[in-house]
């Protein structure tokens, strides 16, 4: 890993270097990030203050800023002990933030080599999702459509063409041939192959889900670390790992009085099981909801914004991990929803790693954590936002396996981000000015 920048802090130091912090920055009284008078904080609270105890394994001065936000909105800082009105809280995307791979992948690729995989009403696929193409949905039906009844599981462990054909939709959103399997979605708000994965598991019962994603997270974590599995004529990835790390971190947040949530792009009975991992529960785990017909998954998604027609329209991607935030968190309804909340009331810290945690990320008050998977609109707003914002940025080589520095800029002045009809475009800051090519500085080497 390349040399730390200047102000690692160790965990048993950082709240003497935070006082020293703190005195020559004030902050103005008032403000999210104001810390109250040394008066208010009793010091038996002050002592109890909790620190994170994996400090030293953060990259240059990651650690420090975190602690930072923990001290200054956790419950050290509440006056008397009492919380706010409004309770701080942090949100986390789930898939390589909270942990090393993809709890949708893994799911998938164990439900396909264990004949899980259900057919679908009139083995018409397209009853899967709104935005499947006729070729999708032809290529689909061609490979599955004569191996089972509508409702009835299809045998992908040994028939290689479906399993192929089901895997290629889900990596590749073709299908095997090429063909586009996906259109005509509002890019900023969905991710229709994120949103397939959930919805093809039609039919079932959500705690029937839930076991099934419980049997495939025993799978990932016993298989060892770089182990692959075959899914019908294709090697795949077969294990996850938590991050200690983000485990840590979680833990002291709690400890703080802050609250953590999940915010996946995941089905949400999957974040429920591996939230578990985490000390989360279901009650904070907010992931692609399925609305459920006498119990039973129906295939369309929950609204959120107020958009007409919004059930399939939107999930928790992009601007609809905002949404869902607002609703789930803060009680939104409506188009409010949309749009960031009061400053007052969003989340004090947000981790992400991908363009889906964009707009969650950039609504923290305290610090945004970014692990870097050179996902080029996420690390154009984090490598700008470190150098010309406000010091609040804390982006980390991923924990396990970290990339090699990316030789190339990033290209956020031209095609780094997407637009809603799916088109590449400039990635812009908050008043609409594109943000330049940025370096990747941050990075294992």
């Amino acid at each position: 890993m390349r040399r730390p920048r200047p102000g690692l802090v160790v965990a048993g130091i950082i709240a003497a270097v935070l006082g020293a912090t703190l005195t020559a920055t004030p902050v103005a009284a008032g403000t999210p990030d104001a810390r109250p008078s040394a008066a208010a904080v009793s010091a038996p609270t002050a002592a109890r203050c909790p620190e994170l105890r994996l400090a030293e394994r953060w990259y240059g001065d990651n650690a420090r800023l975190i602690q930072r936000v923990i001290d200054r909105r956790g419950r050290c800082s509440w006056p008397g002990g009492k919380a706010p009105g409004h309770r701080p809280y942090a949100v986390f995307d789930f898939d390589n933030t909270l942990i090393k791979n993809d709890i949708s992948d893994q799911t998938i690729f164990w439900m396909l080599g264990h004949d899980k995989i259900l057919q679908p009403p009139r083995r018409d696929w397209r009853a899967t999702s709104r935005y499947m193409t006729d070729a999708g949905a032809r290529a689909l039906r061609r490979a599955c459509g004569s191996l089972a009844r509508p409702g009835e599981p299809l045998p992908t462990r040994t028939n290689t063409r479906c399993a192929d054909e089901i895997l290629s939709v889900r990596k590749e959103q073709t299908t095997t041939t090429g063909e586009e399997v996906f259109a005509g979605y509002h890019h900023r708000r969905m991710e229709a192959m994120y949103a397939w994965v959930g919805q093809v598991l039609q039919g079932y019962r959500p705690a029937e889900v839930r076991r099934l994603a419980a049997r495939a997270r025993t799978a990932a974590l016993e298989a060892p670390i770089g182990a692959t599995q075959r899914i019908g004529s294709t090697r795949q990835t077969a294990w996850i790992r938590y991050y200690p790390e983000m485990r840590d971190l979680v833990r002291t947040l709690k400890r703080a009085g802050i609250e953590p949530w999940i915010v996946s792009a995941s089905p949400k009975e999957f974040a429920d099981v591996w939230g578990g991992g985490l000390g989360i529960d279901r009650a904070h785990t907010i992931g692609v909801s399925q609305l459920t017909t006498r119990g039973r998954l129906n295939g369309h998604l929950e609204g959120c914004g107020g958009i007409p027609d919004g059930a399939d329209a939107i999930m928790t991607y992009v601007d609809g991990k905002r949404c869902f935030i607002n609703k789930r968190v803060l009680g939104m309804e409506g188009p409010r929803a949309l749009r960031p909340a009061r400053r007052a009331l969003r989340p004090v810290l947000a981790g992400g790693d991908a363009t889906t945690d964009v707009s969650m990320v950039k609504d923290a008050t305290g610090v945004h954590v970014v692990l870097n998977r050179n996902s080029a609109e996420l690390m154009c707003v984090a490598y700008d936002g470190d150098a010309t914002g406000d010091g609040r940025w804390a982006i980390n080589p991923m924990f396990i396996q970290p990339l090699p520095r990316l030789e190339e800029p990033y290209p956020c002045s031209t095609t780094a981000a997407l637009g809603p009809r799916g088109r590449e475009r400039p990635a812009r800051r908050d008043d609409g000015t594109v943000i330049p090519d940025q370096e990747d500085t941050v990075f294992a080497g």
